[in-house]
């Protein structure tokens, strides 16, 4: 089987966690259930066919590096779970554009790109002859991930969004004609995590639904202490984050439910760890209350990773059967703010579909 190779756009904690979990499982049985994966097969690849080629970010102390050792410079701070070789991957400089908010110029360690080429970026993508380009820009970053949705396209590269910017969910569909157009899928936008804050509030308010519980309000409320949530101290940042998330759960009821949903404090003594409180108020049988409060506690990033090593699979599946054009199936599964909002069940039964070749996209 050929291998994938995949360029990162950031080597944060998520690219961490996801370059770590390619070793972790490179020799998964396939016979046999995998704590921790939703596919160790995924349409005839295993997660050993992932391979790195390129990594862009804006750190002083991660340009240069080897990815192996770039993804445990901090201030990363997801936990070490399994042990990386060096991958002969250097980590180049990338352009700053809107990617690095000014309270976190600081925090990230940013280099100074005044003289930086934009047009390097599709040269090491080409050079590196990457087949998948995986975003992990902060929240906040529109005009950046826009510029690497066309860095993509110039490079002949499947593009998966794993930020809150719209791109594969663009309304006007410009982008997702765009991919169509270069012949490359796209898949987004903002990822769900295996078992996170947005996929419990989704089962929760769905189980309301099927019992035919009348739900009247809902919050979920989320604290972390890394990178990400000190990024989404600041309001402006998060437009599209609270519209995906929020969309992510309202689309399920079919009538308007008083929902609050989003970052609502950085503590930095948690670093990678995120906690999750959810709130539903709703009315039984003969309008009597029923009150539901859960906390989730969780590592962010490994909780992130195990969908994109499914979504890398699934866009070098749709390279090979030459699907262009937003997913449909796939982005349904795995993402908050997909082009078409569907019940997780019925993304699960569209993406085991697409694995079997029995749905386009």
């Amino acid at each position: 089987m050929p291998e994938i190779r995949v360029a990162l756009v950031g080597v944060g904690n998520s690219a961490s966690a996801l370059t770590q979990g390619t070793q972790y499982y490179k020799n998964a049985k396939e016979d046999t259930t995998v704590p921790g994966l939703m596919h160790v097969n995924f349409g005839g690849y295993h997660i050993r066919d992932i391979r790195f080629v390129a990594a862009f970010e804006v750190n002083k102390d991660k340009i240069g590096k080897d990815l192996s050792e770039a993804i445990f410079t901090a201030p990363n701070c997801c936990e070490k779970f399994a042990e990386v070789p060096n991958l002969g991957v250097k980590v180049s400089p990338a352009p700053i554009l809107d990617g690095v908010a000014p309270h976190m110029r600081e925090t990230f360690n940013v280099y100074d790109d005044s003289k930086y080429d934009q047009a390097n970026v599709v040269k090491v993508l080409k050079a590196a002859k990457a087949q998948v380009l995986v975003n992990y820009l902060p929240v906040g970053s529109h005009d950046a991930t826009r510029f690497y949705a066309q860095a993509a396209i110039d490079a002949g590269c499947a593009f998966v969004n794993c930020m809150p910017e719209f791109i594969a969910s663009d309304k006007t569909q410009a982008w997702s004609k765009k991919f169509e157009a270069a012949g490359l899928p796209v898949l987004g936008d903002d990822i769900k995590s295996q078992v996170g804050a947005t996929i419990l509030h989704r089962n929760l308010v769905r189980l309301c639904l099927d019992r035919g519980v009348i739900v009247d309000e809902t919050y979920q409320l989320n604290l972390g202490g890394d990178t990400d949530f000190q990024n989404m101290t600041v309001e402006n940042r998060l437009t599209s984050k609270r519209i995906s998330k929020t969309e992510a759960v309202t689309s399920l009821v079919p009538y308007d439910l008083p929902t609050r949903i989003g970052p609502s404090d950085y503590v930095p003594f948690l670093k990678n760890k995120k906690i999750c409180y959810i709130s539903l108020k709703a009315r039984k049988f003969g309008d009597r209350p029923i009150n539901i409060s859960v906390k989730l506690e969780v590592e962010d990033s490994p909780n992130s990773a195990g969908v994109v090593i499914d979504l890398i699979r699934c866009a070098k599946i749709a390279l090979d059967r030459k699907i262009s054009g937003a997913l449909l199936s796939m982005s349904s599964y795995a993402f908050k703010h997909p082009p078409i909002q569907v019940p997780d069940s019925q993304a699960k039964q569209w993406t085991e579909e697409f694995i079997a070749g029995k749905r386009e996209r």
